[in-house]
């Protein structure tokens, strides 16, 4: 794998009968010279269980990193059981099936708490959420816990709720996925951004290096290309530098405008 691997998100690579598209997300990987693929095992807005995937040996065999990212409307945080429990159950199920083709981590969001809620009950579930798989072993590789860019009940969007939720839950060993849309929709500081989510959560796994289509502070998450949105793209490749770990790009566009934002990181960081 390289020094500092480079993915793309290409979405499941599957169609409705679970077989692959356009020749699944390997392909996707070598038409835009990519280190790595972030992808979904089902709709992102399903609740059902993922199938086994076709390319399950080939992604295994491949020097390509995978990174699984778990459905959208997934919330193991909130106090509401009919999402919160089958939440866990899918979550549990998303992991395993990331397990199964080789995966990095599962990529999941945060989630968040009912307004009237305190939000240290939703930090609770989540502690819940792992202490409740440690019974059957645990989770079969690191769950990647992502910052949000709204929300103020939500469990990853400010700093000081990271601060709680890793307090709760980092002893299970979770992971910090840094999205910089999201952090710049925040209102974090990108220019101390690395440093100040280490202090908090003790660690970066995964970086998704996405630009804003909005003003700092906006509380919108509407990602831009890498060279043409709100935040300067060297601010950008500055955050990749320091947070020193694997990049996925969620930025709009296609396949060769994919393999520029790729070769311009690749230069920048060094290969």
């Amino acid at each position: 794998m390289a020094l500092h691997p480079i993915g793309v998100h290409v979405g499941p690579g599957l169609t409705e009968d679970n077989e692959l598209e356009d020749g699944g997300p390997l392909a996707r990987a070598a038409e835009m010279d990519a280190d790595g693929v972030q992808v979904f095992l089902t709709d992102p807005q399903s609740y059902k269980n993922p199938k086994p995937r076709p390319d399950q040996a080939d992604l295994l065999g491949s020097d390509v990193m995978v990174v699984v990212h778990a459905p959208y409307m997934l919330n193991v945080a909130t106090t509401n059981n009919r999402i919160r429990v089958p939440g866990r159950k899918l979550l549990a199920a998303h992991a395993a099936g990331a397990a199964a083709i080789g995966a990095f981590g599962l990529v999941v969001h945060g989630g968040h708490v009912l307004a009237e809620d305190d939000p240290a009950i939703g930090v609770d579930n989540w502690r819940k959420t792992f202490a409740y798989q440690q019974k059957d072993g645990g989770f079969p590789l690191p769950l990647l816990i992502e910052n949000t860019a709204g929300g103020g009940n939500a469990m990853a969007r400010d700093l000081d709720a990271v601060d709680r939720l890793f307090d709760a839950v980092g002893e299970f060993g979770a992971g910090f996925v840094l999205d910089t849309c999201h952090a710049w929709a925040a209102g974090w500081d990108l220019s101390t951004v690395v440093d100040d989510v280490r202090a908090r959560a003790g660690r970066i796994d995964l970086v998704h290096l996405n630009n804003s289509r909005d003003p700092h502070g906006s509380s919108r998450d509407r990602h831009a290309p890498l060279t043409e949105g709100e935040i300067p793209t060297e601010l950008l490749v500055e955050v990749a530098r320091a947070a020193d770990c694997p990049v996925v790009l969620e930025t709009p566009g296609d396949a060769a405008s994919h393999a520029e934002e790729i070769a311009l990181l690749r230069t920048a960081l060094g290969g």
